[in-house]
């Protein structure tokens, strides 16, 4: 089956009266768009190195904030990625930046699409199509409630009455909302929040219109797509209403799209959710996703330290299947928004996720809850900052910095594309004062920073910032040039010990293994009854390993067989 062939059928289990019309519509499009497009060439998955995430407008100084963060860029990041994700940047109205009064518009508080061009210009550039749903505040929601002919049934409306108890919560707020629209009152669905209007993907004109935003995206230097809670995108009542075929249909129609132009842009899905579910998202690894977001390994890593044990972790890691080598995991620790307690559903018991969220209160941290069919509301995700998270108050900072490097020792080894948050890389701490400031528990990890501020602490040797921010730029750098560490590389996980967690990455005849200690005591470690015998380089001390390793609590070593190219 051709690509062509895919789109329609895609188009036919959707759309089965308006399949043909809207394939010509869409092809035409996809011409229009290759026709100013002859000198571009695709991104392929495995030239992304490593991705930082942020927010448009998190480091503020002269200038705007988009021109402050490219110029941080430059002098301080450099090479260590090779591709930003910026959250959205978009004019809004809430949720920062996820509630979008505008898909074509940055927010005057960023900058202008110029800065973006420049930024584009040295980094690929992953764009948020926030495609769920839209701001009540945009053109498009208050031409619907004028009664414009050009918006009708872009929007889901209800009688009230129907029997919704079999739909996907993933928050306390209602489902449904009230607004006075010119044909009177009208019940609107909206999944987050009443400031978050879902939209109707059953309408063939939305399809267009947001075929329209993401080719738009891709024009303006967009190299990656991140489909925003994409999972919910089809409703069908009596239905759960997530995850249904439909959906995947969209994606793949989605992808269809991608490989079709001449600049194509890679699809990563944002699907917070149990991995059986995620990975679903890939589909035949080579129609759905490029990457899904690895959900599951944020809150493993959690309960491995906290537990001090790496079984979980290690049977999980064990069992991970990579689809193609189309599709890849996006492997990350902390985002925007909180730790997902959903994607540990079979992984971890429940009284392990009881530890989780006592620890997260004790470190001040959030809970956010949803609420189940039966009504009753557990809890959802840990709003938090991962540094905070790790950390223990009685524990000297040096341990707590370990458990933290150690962490994100493991997203990086980790076979995937791994991806890091700016607040992560600063060595942030909980903005508390964010919190009480704007009402909503994840403004606790979104706090905004003075960037002379935050670069006088880099230039301090012994400050947090200092000491994680260029240890997680030196775990990039060695990650981007070790063929051992790239998305070709097998992987395999040595469990003899459950204090450690062994990972080993091979390609052709070199390996690298990531042994990380999750104990608070020191482990001694003979090499050789693990591995085979010879000398080993310490990547990150630089130094030669022989026949034992001592491992500080908390520690962390990336070894190299040495003699390796």
């Amino acid at each position: 089956m051709n690509k062509n062939e895919k789109m329609h059928q895609s188009l036919k289990k959707c759309y089965p009266e308006n399949a043909d019309e809207l394939y010509e519509a869409i092809q035409e499009k996809i011409r229009l768009f290759n026709s100013d497009q002859r000198q571009s060439k695709k991104i392929k998955i495995e030239e992304i190195n490593a991705i930082l995430i942020t927010y448009a407008d998190t480091l503020r100084g002269g200038g705007s904030p988009l021109s402050v963060l490219n110029q941080f860029l430059i002098e301080y990041v450099g090479t260590a990625f090779n591709t930003v994700h910026l959250l959205p940047f978009f004019d809004y109205s809430s949720d920062d930046g996820f509630s979008v009064i505008d898909y074509q518009k940055v927010d005057q508080a960023c900058g202008r699409w110029e800065d973006i061009e420049v930024l584009s210009q040295r980094y690929h550039l992953m764009f948020d199509a926030v495609i769920n749903h839209i701001s009540q505040k945009s053109k498009w929601f208050e031409g619907y409630l004028k009664g414009m002919t050009e918006y009708e049934n872009f929007f889901i409306t209800l009688k009230g009455n129907e029997d919704l108890s079999q739909v996907t919560r993933p928050r306390t707020s209602p489902l449904l909302t009230e607004f006075q629209s010119a044909d009177g009152k009208k019940v609107i669905w909206t999944t987050f929040s009443s400031d978050q209007i879902d939209l109707n993907y059953k309408n063939p004109k939305l399809l267009l219109r947001i075929i329209d935003i993401l080719l738009f995206y891709i024009r303006q230097g967009a190299s990656l797509i991140r489909l925003d809670a994409v999972g919910y995108l089809w409703k069908e009542i009596g239905t759960n209403c997530i995850h249904l075929e439909q959906t995947h249909e969209i994606v793949k129609l989605i992808r269809s799209c991608m490989d079709e132009l001449i600049k194509n842009a890679l699809i990563i899905t944002e699907t917070n959710v149990p991995h059986s579910d995620n990975v679903r998202y890939f589909g035949d690894g080579t129609n759905e996703a490029h990457m899904v977001y690895n959900f599951s390994l944020p809150p493993l890593v959690l309960h491995a330290y906290l537990q001090n044990s790496s079984k979980e972790l290690s049977q999980w890691v064990k069992q991970l299947q990579y689809p193609s080598s189309e599709g890849t995991y996006f492997n990350f620790l902390a985002s925007h928004d909180g730790i997902g307690l959903t994607p540990l559903n079979g992984l971890v018991d429940g009284r392990g996720v009881d530890a989780l969220v006592t620890s997260c209160e004790k470190n001040g941290g959030k809970i956010s809850y949803k609420r189940q069919v039966d009504g009753s509301q557990i809890p959802y995700e840990m709003n938090i900052n991962y540094y905070d998270a790790l950390s223990e108050s009685s524990q000297p900072e040096e341990l707590n910095i370990r458990k933290f490097l150690g962490a994100y020792a493991i997203a990086i080894a980790l076979k995937g594309i791994p991806g890091i948050y700016i607040h992560s890389l600063l060595g942030s701490r909980n903005w508390k004062d964010g919190v009480e400031r704007l009402g909503y528990n994840r403004a606790i990890n979104r706090e905004k920073l003075e960037a002379d501020a935050v670069i006088s602490e880099l230039k301090i040797a012994d400050s947090r910032r200092h000491q994680i921010f260029y240890s997680l730029k030196k775990m990039l750098e060695i990650r981007a040039t070790e063929r051992a560490l790239s998305l070709k590389a097998a992987q395999e996980v040595i469990f003899n010990d459950e204090r450690l967690f062994i990972l080993k990455r091979t390609h052709e005849k070199e390996a690298i293994f990531l042994i990380v200690n999750f104990s608070d005591r020191k482990q001694m470690m003979n090499l050789h009854d693990f591995f085979e015998t010879g000398d080993y380089q310490d990547m990150m001390r630089e130094k030669t390993v022989h026949d034992r390793l001592m491992l500080e609590p908390y520690n962390f070593f990336w070894l190299k067989q040495s003699g390796g190219e």
